[in-house]
């Protein structure tokens, strides 16, 4: 199947690759595995690091914590935090992270988006509304008991593919359908960057 028909129908599956690609993709998929050690080293740090700055427990929301991610993946963690708490957050994280704005989570609420790095990884801190975090805890606990990993192979090679040809705008519109479909609830809005990874 060719990646227009794979992009149209919004989900990659080990038969749309065909034997000879998906064998490519398995090769790659498990090379990404060789830096789970690190990156994983690094996201316990980052993690232990926001609970003390915030005194909220962070979990992994990003592509490293679903095993879709590339080498040039950034970690994404999420924290719960209602609105009118805000002011404290900013003030906990002020002069150790970023503020890159304030992003809508749904039709009737947002998050707030930071940034540090650590160990030369970018560190994307989204700090949810305590319900939208819930949800988001409910999404990944249903992307872990649901995706297969041959569909995670298979997902990261199509990633792969969109960034090595350099189509950004559909490399992160792909990076969204794992989260829409097993989490319609949210708004999922695509925000191509040069340098995205994930």
């Amino acid at each position: 199947m060719d990646i227009e028909t794979i992009l149209a129908k919004g989900w990659v599956t080990p038969t749309d690759l065909g034997p000879a690609e998906y064998g490519r993709a398995v090769e790659f998929w498990h090379a990404r595995r060789a830096h789970d050690t690190h990156l994983h080293a690094v996201r316990d740090e980052a993690i232990a690091m926001i609970k003390g700055w915030t005194g909220r427990a962070p979990r992994d929301v990003g592509s490293f914590g679903t095993q879709v991610n590339l080498d040039s993946s950034d970690l994404d963690l999420g924290i719960g935090c209602d609105v009118e708490d805000r002011p404290a957050l900013l003030e906990a994280l002020d002069a150790r992270a970023v503020l890159k704005g304030e992003r809508w989570t749904s039709a009737t609420s947002s998050r707030l988006v930071f940034s540090f790095a650590l160990e030369g990884i970018e560190i994307d801190l989204s700090a949810l509304t305590v319900e939208d975090f819930a949800v988001a805890c409910r999404m990944l606990d249903q992307i872990s008991a649901g995706m297969t990993r041959e569909e995670r192979i298979a997902h990261t090679w199509v990633k792969h593919r969109l960034r090595e040809a350099g189509r950004l705008f559909d490399y992160a519109r792909w990076k969204l359908v794992v989260y829409a479909k097993y989490c319609p609830e949210f708004t999922w809005v695509p925000i191509p960057e040069t340098a995205t990874a994930g």
